[in-house]
């Protein structure tokens, strides 16, 4: 655990985030000033009003007093909402825009980052430590100076109404500071604990849900359930362990500072009947000391707050240092204009981030010529997938080369080579947007006719039959549509997308026959003139391609046509052969 001054530290993620606005906080600033000092005014105020109104007998002084007295509060009353507005409306733009900054980045790191991260804890910091950062921003920066410039102003007003009264304010502040910086550092410790099984919390939540079926199907609700009810558990705990830190702290500074207050009463109560003192002087030193103590009492309760603060802005740097392992080289290198679909894949060695001791592809060797099909087979685990991650460059090869038309994937930025494939992966991801939003993901700045025109070629009639045609709603993950269905979809868009390389991965591996017939087709037409990459299970779906690469631990055991591989002894001909045998 960092040192408190480390961790205060971490604040200064928001400092990029807060220079656009430098003339609002300027602004916000000056109001701060403004009503502090006319707040500190009302004590004098209340001196003139019992000294020269009450005391002096006069209605004129009492007249002057009282409206003096009402200036200063309209002008606090003012100011105040001046400041209230302009400090939460830095609040919200500032954690917007580090938002926007924060999703920003985390979309853009590599797959590997999210092999070994949590989704649940990502979203966890992404909205609850940013809205510590709000709570920080809109409130409890502006309200810490404010009470610091309280205490200070008070206190020498406490010196100049009576020095004597004052001392004994003094001598109890060392009795306020040493509870708030002992249990200060406890509760910053103990809120970074809170905020990580919050976090927790999340990330189970998170996973069950997204697998909601699975446990479902397995009647697996009770012991979630009481899983999910420990995790809470635990986060309660240690969110009272916070509280009753805080709570401590509250009592300490509290008791100590209102219990001086009294004393210093009762001590200049004894003055004024003397008549060493007026009783306007005696209400202002009580006023300037309540203001005073409440100032402590503020200032500790928004310590705590500063200390939640900064460990969500610990936490989300955490996040912004996370860099993606795949980058664009400072120089990047163009591909060709006109996109003719070569790849070559060059004793290509990857090991996964996350499983160093095992090659997914060894020594891995092959070219696709412009516009082939190339079917790609093997047994689970033989590196099928790897090879369409690699060429993608979600990952780059610890050895060898992958090339598309010619240029080295690693010299090129990643969004250029992406920019040259579709895909259509075994399970596509539909998102929660209409028919239409969904298709366009392949190229956004298609019109509605090129739109239509993807889904007649992707065989997906069926989407101008819903309710509201493109324009349906298609529920979170496409629920509303079938297996076969959610793949016309994703084809719709590989279409849009117009690549001259197309990759399938397991494209009709869980449709029924009607289905896969119908998506057949649709790929068919999509792979026309394209340069295809196909992996499948099932070889009944790949008997058309051009060549097929059969596959086992990470290398290329066998390559020919279907007919070729199927008269043959190895691996592809068993397959083939208990495949076609069961059909």
């Amino acid at each position: 655990m960092t040192a408190g001054p480390a961790r205060l530290l971490a604040l200064r993620l928001l400092l990029p985030y807060f220079r656009p606005y430098l003339p609002r906080a300027a602004a916000a600033a000056v109001a701060l000033l403004a009503s502090t000092g006319l707040q500190l005014a009302i004590g004098q105020g209340l001196r003139q009003l019992i000294d020269h109104g009450f005391a002096g007998r006069s209605a004129a002084s009492l007249n002057g007093a009282a409206l003096m007295m009402f200036g200063v509060v309209a002008a606090l009353a003012c100011a105040t909402a001046l400041r209230f507005a302009l400090v939460t409306w830095l609040g919200e733009r500032v954690t917007a825009d580090l938002r926007r900054s924060l999703y920003g980045h985390i979309i853009t790191l590599s797959p590997a980052f999210f092999e070994t991260a949590r989704t649940g804890d990502i979203l966890s910091r992404m909205t609850a430590d940013i809205t510590l950062l709000q709570a920080l921003v809109g409130s409890a920066i502006s309200m810490s100076i404010r009470n610091v410039l309280t205490l200070v102003g008070a206190f020498v007003l406490l010196l100049l109404t009576s020095v004597k009264l004052a001392g004994i304010i003094v001598l109890v502040v060392p009795a306020v500071v040493v509870p708030l910086l002992f249990f200060g550092r406890r509760e910053r410790k103990l809120s970074r604990i809170a905020q990580d099984r919050v976090g927790d919390l999340g990330a189970y939540a998170e996973e069950t849900l997204a697998g909601l079926t699975t446990v479902q199907a397995f009647t697996h609700e009770p012991v979630d359930i009481e899983v999910y009810g420990v995790r809470v558990e635990a986060s309660i705990t240690a969110a009272v362990r916070r509280i009753r830190t805080r709570a401590l702290l509250l009592v300490a500074v509290i008791l100590l500072g209102f219990g001086a207050i009294t004393f210093s009463l009762w001590v200049g109560g004894r003055d004024v009947i003397a008549g060493r003192m007026t009783g306007g002087q005696l209400t202002a030193f009580v006023f300037y000391a309540v203001m005073l103590a409440m100032a402590g009492a503020t200032l500790s309760e928004l310590w705590g707050e500063v200390q939640r603060a900064a460990g969500a802005a610990e936490r989300l740097s955490e996040l912004f240092s996370a860099r993606a392992d795949v980058r664009a080289p400072a120089a990047p290198v163009a591909l060709p204009a006109r996109g003719r679909g070569e790849i070559e894949f060059e004793a290509v060695t990857f090991r996964y981030p996350s499983r160093p001791d095992r090659a997914a592809l060894d020594e891995f060797s092959a070219h696709v010529a412009p516009g082939e099909t190339v079917a790609i087979v093997g047994p689970s685990g033989a590196g099928k997938t790897t090879v369409f991650q690699l060429l993608l460059r979600f990952y780059d090869v610890q050895q060898g080369a992958i090339r598309i038309d010619g240029v080295d994937v690693r010299d090129a930025a990643p969004a250029a080579v992406r920019h040259r494939i579709a895909v259509v992966p075994q399970d596509p991801i539909i998102f929660s947007a209409s028919a239409a939003e969904n298709i366009r993901y392949g190229k956004p700045e298609a019109t509605d006719a090129e739109v239509r025109a993807a889904v007649e070629a992707a065989a997906a009639a069926f989407l101008f039959d819903l309710p509201q045609g493109l324009d349906t709603f298609l529920g979170e993950k496409g629920v509303r549509l079938s297996g076969g269905q959610r793949q016309r979809v994703a084809i719709a868009r590989a279409v849009l997308r117009d690549a001259p390389i197309l990759l399938l991965d397991e494209a009709t591996s869980a449709l029924d026959a009607e289905s896969e017939q119908a998506v057949q087709h649709a790929l068919t037409v999509l792979g026309h003139a394209r340069t295809t990459l196909v992996v499948a299970h099932r070889l009944a779906t790949v008997r058309r391609a051009d060549r097929i690469l059969v596959m086992q631990a990470g290398r290329i055991v066998a390559s020919g046509t279907h007919e070729a591989l199927a008269r043959g002894e190895g691996l592809y001909s068993r397959l083939a052969a208990l495949q076609f045998d069961l059909t």
